[in-house]
């Protein structure tokens, strides 16, 4: 019906502009601590850390800053998390924490569970109105408005543990969002509960020719594998044949750009991108125009954000922080440098490092693109690998085949979509099914991986090199030494310079 088109959309362009301006400034992130450490004082966190003490301080941030460490997941855990999930109260948040987000592993560890309390639910609930509303400025038509939101994610079907209840995040958002919201979002609760995800896209497939979508939300692996089986089952030149009306992708999770020619493949129009920052622990930032670059902090949404420089000043080699309470603020932040992320949150994450890294675009618009991780890890198609699953296979195939494969390295090939392996071997053997070893031991450890192996994700392309070379290409550009490691998963310029030395050298 037109009409609720044309209500929609006024009342985005009244919340529009009623926001514009709203949260821009850093002393909104000073309230936000204030707020944040006010409503803590009385916790058993709150108590240690002397919160009291520190909001009597003239400068809050700093007294912040140099009684609470800064953790990671496993220390936090094990010092408060572990007591909040068996049901104490009082302990990072007031009162008992009743949900947790379950967040995939990436070393074959146990999933991670992050807290999320009622505080964190209206944050993410308050976020996506304000993002939404942002699709005023793109001036959609009146029809765009009568469509839906297609969210593609995980289950939403949630497990009751005896202390607590958990699940993916948005079945805990969802639990909470009003059954006013329902109509206009799909593909509706008998296909988001399911866990399997093969079922799932079968039935969205199925479903599909049903939906009038104007919004698609999700990872671009998974999104756009989505649309390329609705075309093929039902015989389509491109998705608009039936989605006449979608207009915005609203993407995240990983880099776009290997995905932007497949993306193309399947639109019969112009849509517009917008990249999303979004995680269990909380939401972020957003892109609020496809003509901005980054992405703009969210300044106002319950979180307190600090930020490390990923350099040697900060961080030792292996990843570990050199001094605990060492930060910068957002006042302090500087472009073009990467940072590691680490947040305060509503849900009683204290200063935790998430291990993304961060780099501000726009220092004045608090703009920033996602860069990689503190460790090295890979994610070029949602595989999540990370330098733990890599060691385990090397070492596994290494034992299994009675080889010492003490150097190796790896890199992402972003156009083929697949990675390129080299190992140091002074003997001849069988390349591919070396790598096939490999591939298999990395899908055991790691689920992602497996699935990404299953969709997007090539088969890897394995070559073995002299040993010498490892130390041969170090020599070269003067890192020779004790001090100097080689890099295990090369980035753009590394992976540049390996590839010039071993073609010089002829091992390729």
């Amino acid at each position: 019906m037109p009409i609720i088109g044309k209500l929609i959309k006024k009342t985005n362009e009244i919340s529009y502009k009623r926001s514009l301006n709203k949260g821009k400034e850093y002393y909104h992130q000073v309230i936000t601590l204030v707020k944040l450490l006010e409503r803590s004082k009385s916790t058993k966190f709150g108590k240690q850390y002397n919160y009291k003490t520190t909001l009597a301080e003239d400068e809050v941030v700093d007294g912040f800053q140099s009684s609470v460490p800064i953790v990671e997941y496993n220390e936090f855990y094990e010092n408060w998390l572990k007591d909040c999930i068996e049901g104490k109260r009082d302990v990072i948040w007031p009162g008992r924490i009743r949900h947790y987000a379950l967040s995939s592993g990436t070393t074959g560890s146990p999933s991670k569970r992050i807290p999320i309390t009622i505080q964190t639910i209206r944050s993410f609930q308050k976020t996506t109105i304000k993002q939404l509303t942002t699709l005023h400025k793109l001036n959609l038509p009146d029809t765009y408005y009568d469509a839906s939101i297609l969210v593609v994610g995980g289950s939403t079907k949630l497990t009751k543990m005896p202390t607590h209840i958990e699940g993916d995040l948005s079945g805990i958002l969802k639990k909470y969002t009003s059954p006013v919201v329902s109509p206009f979002t799909k593909p509706g609760e008998k296909i988001t509960r399911l866990k399997n995800w093969n079922e799932k896209l079968e039935l969205m497939v199925e479903k599909a020719p049903e939906w009038n979508i104007g919004t698609l939300a999700g990872v671009p692996s998974w999104c756009i594998l989505l649309m390329e089986k609705v075309i093929e089952r039902h015989n389509l030149n491109s998705i608009h044949d039936i989605w006449p009306n979608f207009k915005v992708y609203m993407h995240g999770g990983v880099f776009m750009a290997p995905y932007e020619s497949r993306l193309e493949k399947v639109l019969g129009k112009e849509i517009y991108c917008l990249d999303t920052y979004l995680a269990s622990e909380g939401y972020f930032a957003y892109q609020v125009s496809p003509e901005r670059k980054g992405m703009e902090l969210l300044l106002t949404n319950g979180i307190f954000f600090e930020f490390v420089p990923f350099n040697s000043d900060y961080f030792k080699e292996d990843g570990t922080l050199q001094n605990r309470h060492n930060a910068l603020a957002l006042n302090e932040v500087e472009e073009g440098i990467d940072y590691a992320l680490v947040i305060s949150t509503n849900a009683g994450l204290w200063r935790y490092m998430i291990g993304d890294l961060v780099r501000f675009v726009d220092k004045d618009r608090f703009e920033i693109i996602i860069t990689g991780r503190i460790k090295q890890f890979m994610s070029l198609v949602g595989e999540h690998l990370s330098l733990d699953n890599i060691n385990n296979a090397i070492n596994f195939i290494g034992k299994e085949g009675g080889a010492n494969y003490t150097e190796f390295c790896l890199y992402a090939d972003e156009k083929e979509l697949r990675h390129y392996w080299f190992i140091g071997c002074d003997h001849p053997g069988d390349a591919k099914e070396v790598m096939n070893k490999i591939d298999e031991k990395i899908s055991e450890l790691n689920d992602d991986y497996a699935s990404s192996r299953k969709y997007n994700l090539k088969e890897p392309i394995l070559k073995m090199v002299p040993t010498a070379a490892f130390y041969g290409f170090l020599e070269s550009i003067g890192k020779l030494g004790a001090q100097n490691k080689f890099p295990r998963v090369l980035n753009e310029t590394q992976k540049v310079n390996w590839l010039n030395y071993l073609a010089a050298e002829n091992h390729l």
